[in-house]
């Protein structure tokens, strides 16, 4: 179990907590809005809420969408393939999208570019593990 380690100071806590909530609320605007990336804003949240409240913490890491990526970056700092995968061909098509809707205006299609080059190198530089595979509970027949 990943153990919170709460603040001392009740303001601090509160302003983890704000951090943590506002952190999360991207994540998942960040599930439907392909330009926004899931995985960093959840994790950001899962600090934040390890030093503002026990209850958040933990209500985060039994959420069964988002507590078994947590517990993987806690427990072996990487990212499951298939989300990496999917976070970057989702912010390939989100950039290339925004590129071409940026039409005219080359400043800021060179800098969705160079963002989305940056993110995506800094996304595959994260380790991922493969899939674990399931066993069988008899043999092939």
């Amino acid at each position: 179990m990943i153990e919170p380690r709460l603040h001392a100071s009740r303001t601090v806590r509160w302003a983890y907590w704000l951090a943590g909530s506002l952190a999360l609320l991207l994540g998942i605007i960040g599930a439907f809005l392909p330009v926004l990336p899931t995985t960093p804003f959840v994790l950001l949240a899962a600090f934040c809420y390890s030093r503002a409240s026990v209850r958040f913490h933990a209500m985060l890491l039994d959420n069964r969408v988002f507590g078994p990526l947590i517990r993987e970056w806690h427990e072996t700092r990487t990212i499951p393939r298939r989300a990496k995968c999917l976070g970057l061909s989702m912010m390939a098509v989100s950039f290339t999208v925004s590129i071409m809707v940026m039409n005219g205006r080359p400043w800021a299609q060179i800098a969705l570019a160079l963002f989305g080059l940056g993110m995506g190198i800094w996304m595959a530089h994260i380790p991922s593990r493969p899939p674990v595979e399931r066993e069988m509970a008899g043999p092939r027949g």
